[in-house]
């Protein structure tokens, strides 16, 4: 029997019994996914988590919703990782944005060559890397800057939470389809093009892949590294997070960066009542400001 004012969502899975999602699994489910990785889900996501997570059940050969929130209570170490790859989205482009691109590439490079105190060192952070086309876009604009970046050691590390698509993004490879916002020289000059079974496919060049560093970190755990970064790319990330997180958040965010590093959010975020330690000065485009 149902308890008491608990409702249900029924949707038919292909090639699977249905299963039922009752208002305190899904409630239960949220609050596990807000603590785990920070993520807010709403009302609305209610059938986006029903579809991601029936997957499960069926990978599982779990019989309900029941059983899944009984085993994420008992043992959500073991199963953490298929749990937040199931949950998070992944939506990304080459050139998504692609005035973010242009103003590292006409603005943020040459004002780190200008302001270089000796250590010759130019360090980017892609915080939400996804399968890879935004720290492959980034590390393109570099190595057209090779001559301006001429003695510089230069570092780009993409992180994500979910591993399955950080797996795709550090092997570098895509399908033909995905490259319509690639100008055709960069094209030939960045990527191979495979042959036979590969046909149709396209793999970064390794002056690329070389550059980039893909792993997994959840923003809300502790960060290994220690910055700074000269510039932070974290963008249609912070949409998902409720605002005392996006708070917490640029303060860690902030203290791996310097007075003049960049901070570039997606198009639909914003600071505004978030953080005073940075101050905007372009579309969406961010500068560490002396707070």
């Amino acid at each position: 029997m149902m308890p008491s004012g608990d409702t249900t969502l029924e949707l038919a899975i292909p090639g699977a019994n249905d299963y039922v999602l009752t208002d305190a699994q899904f409630n239960r489910i949220r609050q596990l996914v807000r603590e785990y990785t920070g993520i807010s889900l709403s009302d609305a996501k209610r059938q986006l988590v029903y579809g991601r997570l029936a997957r499960r059940l069926r990978a599982l050969k779990l019989e309900s919703f029941a059983d899944y929130v009984e085993l994420l209570e008992r043992d959500i170490e073991s199963e953490l990782e298929e749990f937040t790859n199931a949950i998070t989205t992944n939506l990304t482009s080459f050139f998504r944005e692609p005035h973010h691109f242009e103003y590292l590439a006409s603005d943020v490079l040459p004002q780190v060559v200008k302001r270089d105190n000796g250590h010759r060192r130019v360090r980017i952070w892609c915080c939400a890397a996804s399968t890879g086309e935004e720290p492959y876009s980034i590390a393109m604009v570099l190595r057209e800057a090779q001559e301006l970046l001429n003695g510089f050691d230069v570092k780009l590390l993409a992180t994500d939470l979910d591993s399955a698509v950080l797996a795709h993004g550090a092997a570098g490879i895509y399908q033909a389809d995905r490259f319509k916002s690639v100008a055709g020289a960069r094209m030939s000059r960045f990527f191979r093009k495979g042959m036979g079974e590969h046909a149709g496919q396209y793999r970064a060049q390794e002056e690329l892949r070389k550059l980039i560093t893909f792993k997994q970190l959840n923003l809300m755990h502790e960060w290994p590294m220690r910055g700074p970064f000269d510039a932070i790319f974290c963008r249609n990330v912070i949409i998902y997070f409720d605002k005392e997180t996006q708070r917490v958040l640029f303060e860690r965010m902030a203290a791996m960066q310097r007075p003049g590093d960049m901070l570039f959010l997606g198009h639909s975020e914003s600071l505004y009542r978030v953080s005073d330690k940075y101050e905007l000065v372009g579309r969406t485009v961010y500068r560490r400001n002396d707070a």
